[in-house]
């Protein structure tokens, strides 16, 4: 059993580590380092293991909804604890901790912040131990549960764009309500979503993904900079380097509040759903998502999301087999997977 204070030093290793994991999406480095300091301005966070405490208390997931590439999003610090007070106001059961949707450089530490206003235990299992493009890989497979009603806070956007509201209806119509509502807030909002039983959390997130995060972080930053980095993540992740190259072509346009694109590298391509989502060489099948695809500065060895990538870049470009990653049971649903085809055109399941 473990509670423990967070430095700031684990928040960068965590946004480091984050963006790894996020394999494409889950925000960007300058983000999740903002956070971070923004956190420790206001003190440190509590990190809680799931047996820390009872199976019947109740834990919220936080996550931002909304387009990485968005020119015009904007979330802010109050904004993200009003989604918890909302949160907390409305629902049935008292709120005992908070976990993230996801990992990302700016996801890992979702909640880090709302953790301290608040005084919640940030609980050491993210709804899922990588990033995912849509709102349902991420709700620990409560879209298999026909009777949940999802209970949704939100708050994001500034001027004439800022909005903050709750919904509550079947997990698809309140996750698609969300999504537009990011739309119109100018791309993006900050999300408190979707109370369970921590035995349910259990059962169904990545136990121990914050943790992981952390590590590989810390193995990360280990290094100065250059291409051992890249070395050092494949070899913690027991993943391997796939190749490096010259980005060929790079297409990237926003739709329905996500990044839809692929990159194209001699006869590699990528595609791109906010997660890079396949990855083929040659015709041949080398990763399909939730296998961790991930680009990285072949030069310094800083991850690159997919949407700072850029055509004429040397990219180095890794894929980890998904049995080697900490994965929410979402990540095993065949309906979910199968979804993604209809967006990016190419077989998620069934792959020889």
């Amino acid at each position: 059993m473990t509670r423990r204070q967070l430095t700031k030093t684990e928040a960068i290793s965590a946004v480091y580590g984050g963006c790894i994991l996020g394999g494409g999406g889950g925000g960007w480095i300058y983000d999740g380092l903002e956070k971070a300091d923004a956190v420790f301005e206001k003190g440190a966070p509590i990190l809680a293991t799931i047996d820390e405490f009872s199976k019947e208390d109740y834990a919220a997931c936080v996550a931002l909804v909304g387009a990485p590439s968005a020119k015009n999003l904007y979330v802010d610090a109050p904004q993200l604890v009003k989604t918890i007070e909302m949160m907390q106001s409305l629902y049935e059961h008292p709120i005992s901790a908070i976990m993230t949707n996801e990992n990302g450089a700016s996801t890992t530490i979702n909640g880090w912040l709302q953790a301290v206003e608040t005084g919640l235990p940030f609980i050491d299992a993210p709804c899922n131990g990588r990033a995912h493009p849509i709102g349902s890989m991420g709700s620990l497979n409560l879209s298999e549960k026909t009777d949940y009603t999802s209970v949704q806070t939100f708050a994001g956007g500034k001027g004439d764009y800022q909005v903050a509201g709750s919904v509550s209806a079947s997990l698809s119509l309140a996750s698609d309500t969300v999504r537009a509502v990011s739309i119109q807030a100018g791309g993006m909002v900050g999300v408190c979503r979707n109370p369970v039983t921590i035995d349910y959390v259990e059962k169904n997130a990545a136990v121990g993904g914050i943790t992981q995060a952390i590590q590989l972080g810390e193995v990360f930053l280990a290094i100065p900079e250059g291409y051992e980095r890249i070395e050092k993540v494949v070899e913690y992740l027991e993943g391997e380097i796939v190749l490096s190259g010259n980005v060929d072509q790079y297409e990237l346009r926003e739709s329905g509040g996500l990044d839809i694109g692929l990159i194209q590298i001699g006869q590699t391509e990528i595609t791109i759903w906010n997660e890079y989502m396949t990855l083929e060489t040659k015709g041949k099948r080398v990763g399909t998502f939730p296998d961790l695809i991930m680009t990285f500065d072949t030069a310094t060895g800083r991850p690159l999301v997919s949407a700072e990538i850029k055509a004429g870049m040397d990219i180095t470009v890794i894929n980890v087999p998904k049995e080697k990653l900490l994965l929410s049971t979402t990540m095993s649903n065949q309906k979910l997977l199968k979804a993604v085809e209809d967006v990016i055109n190419k077989k998620m399941i069934e792959i020889e």
